[in-house]
């Protein structure tokens, strides 16, 4: 007979109750490791609000970043530097950020130039310090980038899978057609199937009347090769052609069907929860249904999945029978999966998480104890201990009510302990209070007109109703040109409260906190009981085994390192001297310790800064050898959002290209594109000298001569490499003319202005550069390049371009005694644009086609009233206008509201 009994809570603790725990009870050390590694260990996270959903090449990605404690989401003040990187299909950095962070806030943007390829992008963001511990963790986004100003060719692939005997079959549909929907017929297209970087097949076809070419090929070794792309070439006419990529994210239509036994294991005799997930070959959640069988074939439970390929159900198991899911597909078909193993001895631990009020648990086990013998049921979130019961085993089953007021809003990490103190059960469920800062946007009224001022008020209010101050972000969009469902968002409550904490790929995680109800609050729990959670492993916190810290929380940027003699002793009380040479200015100095070490810290410099380390040894003698700190830069692991990649890139977000596309049109047609933009996506046989990094304000690479950095190899200075190889320009002490320019005038020569990575340096710099540092040398001698410098180009112009490697990795020793160093600086942030048509210098005649009506990263309330408020104007768009407001007050509670208004 079950005996039902409500477990006392015999300790309710947090940091400070570890004292009401006698010295001699076993939970005292659980409890002391768990606060350990909560201590020596503070987890971040980091939350991103960007400006809109998907982007354009020639946009701009505006974000705010938002960086809390894990523990209660209060903003951070452990690292002071944020890295946001922004990453290709194949999983290469194309542009990174170093951005300082103030009490856990920052903002930046990406400037996507015409160097960027459009496909599938991820945005990552992380610290220093959040490196020690699993990548999944980082912020990871995955956007998609299209082409609106050089595309001429829309494409879309379909692929169909069958099997093969060497392998995975794929025949791939390939359809090219024109701007308008016109097919492109009867044109040659070269292809190559490229999987995980190996090529595997390379061929050549013709469109058909519809713009479609097929392309057959065998994947033979699919354990091995995932996922790859077609490039393909397709000639638009016989001088020309166009290059497109088709993302080939499988090569099967194999479902994975996984099996989830509440609390961890199927234990003979007793009943308990399972969960299922089903993922297509996409990794996509996939709708399914079936039914259990025993080993006699007897069909035992029926069961059906609901959101996102995931269900659950009831289930006795007895170890003497072997158990086989049925699953039967959406066409009909079916496959056998068998359950998990049934053991013979175990626990279960069981949670019913359907009341508002209050957690119902329920501990079931099959295993004979002493008398005396206790169970510990231990509740943490966050990392912080919130509850910790311990029971006597008088009986099989033991039941709980738990109310709900104990624990944060997040997720709840519930795990038993035997009597032999080890971890047996773990089951996790989400307890939400809706307790986030009740934020409101309004305005004076609805309907507006085009390019009318608008107001918008924000007023903010903590949990109990109070006006609150806080940080926060107000992004303001045309939704009918930028359509995006709220529950495909990136929000800050979805990622901080449930994303962040839970490893792997997460679908559609801002669905369940939109519209709330029973159906949802349940599929949040199907995902918890399928998804893994784990920031520790209990053998590892219980065993002493804590991870190993390699990289520490940064509170400033700084230069060190080590100065040894040439047989390699440390030098002690050497001189060590900072200067940079372009960028923010610095000379500093100091002397080495009696490890031969020395730091220069509170450091802040920009991305452009380029520094010079001078060492001497005690004896001001310079034959020493200076080895500066590296920090490796982070690695690109595979995008564990792979399945929110889209196929069909321009395709998928068709109208909002083709709104890019007007808005650039008329801005060329008016004179004001921006020069950086490429006007065509057409390949030419013969090109231009590829000019990377340039400054050049006339466009890369327009210029009267270039020099490339295989001709300064064998050069000690720049001006030798100069001198004598360029007709029109002259070198006098080690300072570059223009020859027009050397006819004698009161005030002599004009020199030639020297610029450097965009930024004006003296003449006389130009010999201190190192010429292994430099990527290109533009030279500017004729008035159609000069002009744009105005009297500043007079003279002449060289535009140096140095060389972007790797992060912290781009120093160069010139001689004994003095090193080069590039290290990466903070990024500077650029404001956004938003235009004033009550200024009547205001450009009126071009057309105001912006998807991005507004965007304010730094809406401060810090007042008592908890109001602030903001003006912009509309566009010249019709139809609905979306305003967005993210943030976090100072007690880290986060919230996010939606405003929309008319714009007639």
């Amino acid at each position: 007979m079950k005996k039902y009994l409500i477990l006392i809570f015999s300790i309710i603790i947090s940091v400070v109750a570890l004292g009401f725990v006698r010295e001699d009870d076993p939970i005292k050390k659980i409890l002391q490791q768990l606060e350990k590694y909560r201590v020596q260990y503070p987890q971040e996270k980091v939350h991103l609000h960007l400006d809109k959903p998907y982007y354009a090449i020639g946009d701009n990605i505006w974000f705010k970043a938002y960086v809390v404690t894990a523990e209660k989401n209060e903003l951070s003040d452990l690292s002071k530097i944020l890295y946001v990187d922004l990453i290709n299909e194949d999983d290469s950095v194309k542009q990174s950020l170093t951005l300082p962070l103030q009490i856990g806030l920052t903002w930046g943007d990406f400037a996507l130039s015409d160097s960027l390829e459009e496909g599938n992008y991820r945005i990552r963001a992380y610290t220093s310090w959040m490196r020690n511990f699993d990548e999944d963790y980082f912020f990871d986004k995955t956007i998609t980038i299209g082409n609106s100003i050089s595309n001429k060719v829309i494409t879309q692939a379909d692929y169909t899978f069958s099997k093969d005997p060497k392998g995975q079959r794929v025949l791939a549909n390939l359809n090219y057609s024109d701007l308008s929907g016109a097919p492109i017929s009867n044109k040659e297209v070269t292809y190559e199937v490229v999987l995980d970087f190996r090529s595997i097949l390379k061929g050549k076809a013709v469109t058909d009347t519809n713009g479609t070419v097929q392309v057959s090929f065998v994947n033979n070794q699919p354990f091995i090769l995932k996922s790859g792309k077609i490039n393909t070439n397709i000639r638009l006419d016989e001088k020309a052609l166009a290059s497109k990529s088709f993302l080939v994210k499988t090569t099967s239509n194999e479902t994975d069907v996984q099996f989830f036994p509440e609390g961890g294991d199927l234990i003979d005799g007793i009943t308990s929860r399972v969960a299922f997930k089903a993922l297509g070959s996409d990794g996509l959640g996939l709708p399914v249904s079936g039914y259990i069988a025993d080993e006699n074939q007897n069909r035992l439970i029926d069961f059906n999945s609901e959101f996102a390929g995931m269900g659950s159900f009831r289930f006795k198991p007895s170890i003497s029978n072997i158990y086989t899911a049925h699953i039967i597909f959406k066409d009909g078909s079916e496959k056998k999966i068998p359950l998990p193993k049934v053991k013979a001895k175990g626990y279960v631990l069981s949670a019913d998480n359907s009341d508002s009020t209050s957690l119902k648990i329920r501990i079931s086990s099959n295993e004979l104890q002493a008398p005396d013998s206790e169970l510990k049921l231990v509740a943490q979130s966050n990392g912080q201990v919130l509850f910790v019961s311990k029971n006597k085993m008088s009986s099989s089953i033991f039941s709980s009510s738990i109310p709900k007021s104990r624990f944060p809003t997040g997720i709840l990490q519930l795990t038993l302990f035997s009597p032999n103190d080890e971890p047996v059960a773990e089951r996790l469920v989400f307890i939400n209070h809706s307790d986030h800062l009740n934020i409101k946007l309004s305005s004076e009224k609805l309907d507006y007109q085009k390019r009318e001022k608008v107001k918008l008020m924000l007023d903010a209010q903590d949990k109990l109703g109070k006006p609150t101050m806080g940080s926060f972000s107000i992004s303001v969009i045309d939704e009918t040109k930028v359509p995006f469902e709220e529950e495909n968002e990136t929000t800050i409550i979805s990622n901080l409260l449930l994303s962040s904490d839970l490893k792997g790929f997460i679908e559609k995680p801002n669905y369940y906190f939109t519209s709330i109800d029973a159906d949802k609050v349940r599929h949040l729990d199907n995902l918890l009981l399928t998804q893994g959670w784990r920031r520790f492993e209990w053998k590892n916190i219980l065993s002493d085994n804590y991870p190993s810290i390699v990289f520490e929380p940064e509170n400033s940027m700084q230069v060190s390192g080590e100065v040894r003699s040439m047989s390699g002793k440390p030098i002690i009380g050497g001189k060590v001297t900072l200067f940079s040479s372009s960028g923010t200015q610095f000379l500093l100095d100091t002397l080495t310790d009696k490890n031969g070490r020395f730091k220069f810290d509170n450091l802040f410099f920009n991305d452009s800064t380029k520094f010079i380390v001078q060492a001497r040894n005690e004896k001001d003698k310079k034959n020493v050898e200076i080895l500066l700190d590296r920090i490796p830069s982070q690695v690109v692991t595979k995008n564990k959002n792979n399945p929110m990649v889209e196929i069909n890139v321009n395709k998928s977000i068709f109208p909002y290209l083709k709104n890019s596309r007007e808005q650039y049109d008329d801005l060329r047609k008016n004179g004001l594109i921006a020069r950086n933009i490429m006007l065509d996506e057409i390949k030419i046989v013969e090109k231009k000298v590829e000019v990377k990094n340039s400054s050049n304000l006339n466009g890369a690479g327009r210029a009267d001569d270039i020099i490339k950095a295989e001709q300064l190899q064998n050069c000690l200075t720049i001006v030798q490499c100069i001198q004598g190889r360029f007709a029109g320009i002259t070198v006098m002490n080690d300072i570059v003319y223009a020859t027009r320019n050397m006819t004698s005038s009161f005030s002599g020569p004009v020199p030639m202005q020297v610029i450097i990575d965009g930024s004006f340096v003296e003449p006389d710099f130009l010999s201190s550069i190192n010429p292994n540092d430099v990527e290109t040398i533009e030279i500017l001698k004729s008035i159609s390049n000069t002009a744009i410098y105005g009297m500043r180009g007079s003279g002449g112009v060289l535009i140096v371009n140095t060389k972007r490697g790797e992060y912290n990795t781009n120093y160069r020793n010139y001689a004994p005694g003095i090193i080069g160093y590039n290290p990466r600086g903070y990024s500077q942030g650029r404001e956004f644009y938003s235009p004033n048509y009550s200024d009547p210098a205001t450009n009126t005649r071009v057309a105001d086609l912006r998807s991005t009506i507004y965007w304010n990263p730094n809406v401060i309330i810090s007042d008592s009233t908890g109001k602030a408020s903001v003006e912009f104007y509309n566009s010249d768009g019709k139809g609905k206008y979306k305003a967005i407001v993210e943030g976090v007050n100072i007690d880290g509670t986060i919230g996010r509201h939606i405003f929309r208004y008319n714009v007639k």
